[in-house]
């Protein structure tokens, strides 16, 4: 016999997911240098999106928390490019649309900007 779990039952018996990741290749900065740009993004937890959307340059925000390589706020990077904040290096090495493309990425990795179908199903009472 089948027995169906209860949803408590089946929160009971599992663990949270591990935080879901991406990688992703910037065309025009991988055109230019000769070389692939590949970013890891990683999904963020509620609390600090929650945060994030409070933020002037919320894409901006958003682009430094989720991308997880390279650290766009290591100071030897920060130095190499002068910039003196992570905000201004991404504005440095990143174009207005590249900024957004990559937050909006971020974004459906943390299940927002994707189709209600692809988040949750309809179910039909029996």
């Amino acid at each position: 016999m089948n027995e169906k779990k209860s949803v408590f039952d089946i929160l009971m018996q599992n663990d949270i997911p591990k935080p879901q990741t991406k990688r992703i290749k910037n065309k025009r900065l991988s055109k230019v240098w000769g070389a692939d740009v590949v970013l890891i993004l990683q999904e963020l937890p509620y609390s600090r999106v929650a945060e994030l959307q409070q933020e002037k340059e919320m894409n901006v925000h958003i682009m430094l928390a989720g991308v997880v390589d390279p650290n766009l706020r290591d100071q030897s990077l920060l130095d190499r490019h002068d910039a003196a904040t992570p905000v201004e290096l991404v504005k440095k090495l990143f174009l207005p649309g590249e900024v957004e493309d990559v937050s909006r990425e971020i974004e459906k990795l943390c299940g927002y900007r994707v189709p209600t179908f692809e988040t949750v199903d309809d179910v039909k009472k029996k």
